[in-house]
């Protein structure tokens, strides 16, 4: 089977990962110096260096890459700004003015709305749950197939986990409190909330705050209480909204130029989809680990933590799927992605239903 071929070929497994990085750490490099071209490559980012958890995201790629080469493969992470600007990440390595970048696909639905799958689907899977499908349930190796006709090719490589759902200036108890709010909020759950009467803008990270601040936007979100705190967005915003709806498991990716990627050894290409893997995996642990610390400290200093009201959650969901059938009619590749991704929703939610959702509701009173 196909799925099998390519976690075989990737090394997917946390075992192997454990394996491969022990192996580089107590025997020398996985590759033997000298045996191999050297390589040097640029990594263009959509964060800034301040945000240390979604740009370590590159760092892991690229630290890992040169330990796992014996320094023979290096690649150099910029950020945002640095080479390209933070939302024209995808054209740069499209264009192959710069080799790699890391980023999030949903800034480029406008590109393709299929692109939206590839970080996160409003009301769809969770950090887990979207490895899964990823992984083993045939979502990368469509993602692929959309990418291939950016001559590119796309790798997960970070997962925010579920994300908060934004810093607004006023409180939002009801549908008509949303009408004409101007948000920074990119992607699906963008017109999502277009379609719930907000003005939506979409803001590199650097922009977020300045614009709150300044009354430019009225709330905005961005990831969660550990990167929203280095942000300030406290400061410019009294109310915390959760949950991030629209991003329940938002994967950040590294996409590489085509071509490029295809000059590469065979050993290079193993490492570099190995060390993305790493990647994905520790930043979703670092979140997780940081972020109920970080939202303690922003109540404590005044943050007001308020739930989304059933009114709201519900229309947003209804509008979302509405959104999705509208797409798969008007776009077969969406179509495509979209009835596997489906398929594979409704099974996973009935098996975590079970095992997962039972546990968190007697656990977590």
């Amino acid at each position: 089977m196909k799925r099998r071929k390519f976690v075989t070929q990737a090394t997917v497994s946390a075992a192997s990962v454990s394996a491969l990085a022990a192996c580089t750490q107590t025997s020398g490099p996985a590759i033997q110096a000298g045996s191999l071209p050297t390589i040097n490559w640029r990594m263009a980012t959509s964060w800034p260096p301040s945000l240390d958890t979604i740009y370590g995201g590159a760092e892991t790629v690229c630290r890992r890459v040169s330990e796992m080469t014996g320094g023979r493969f290096t690649i150099t992470p910029y950020a945002a700004g640095e080479l390209v600007p933070a939302l024209q990440v995808l054209d740069a390595v499209q264009s192959g003015s710069v080799e790699c970048g890391h980023t999030a696909s949903y800034y480029y639905i406008g590109k393709n709305s299929a692109l939206g799958f590839a970080t996160a689907m409003p009301f769809g899977l969770n950090a887990q749950q979207q490895n899964a499908w990823l992984y083993e349930g045939g979502g990368l190796e469509a993602m692929q197939k959309i990418y291939a006709d950016f001559n590119v090719i796309n790798f997960p490589a970070g997962n925010t986990g579920t994300q908060m759902g934004g810093w607004f200036k006023q409180e939002v108890k009801t549908l008509q409190d949303l009408s004409g709010l101007k948000m920074r909020i990119p992607g699906l759950g963008g017109e999502i909330m277009s379609e719930l009467g907000v003005n939506v803008q979409v803001l590199p990270g650097s922009e977020v705050f300045l614009a709150l601040e300044r009354g430019a936007i009225d709330a905005a979100e961005w990831v969660g209480p550990y990167d929203d705190r280095k942000l300030g967005l406290q400061d410019a915003a009294k109310y915390y909204y959760y949950p991030g709806w629209w991003e329940p498991g938002a994967t950040l990716e590294v996409m590489v130029n085509r071509s490029m990627w295809d000059r590469l050894p065979q050993e290079y290409q193993e490492v570099f989809k190995t060390a993305a893997v790493e990647a994905n995996m520790r930043m979703l642990a670092q979140y997780d680990s940081r972020n109920g610390q970080a939202l303690k400290e922003l109540v404590n200093g005044g943050t007001v933590l308020t739930p989304y009201s059933q009114e709201i959650m519900a229309k947003a969901r209804e509008i979302s799927f509405d959104l999705y059938e509208q797409n798969a009619s008007a776009n077969s590749a969406f179509k495509e992605v979209y009835d596997n991704w489906k398929a594979f929703r409704e099974s996973v939610y009935g098996w975590n239903n079970i095992n997962e959702s039972s546990f968190a509701r007697f656990s977590y009173q």
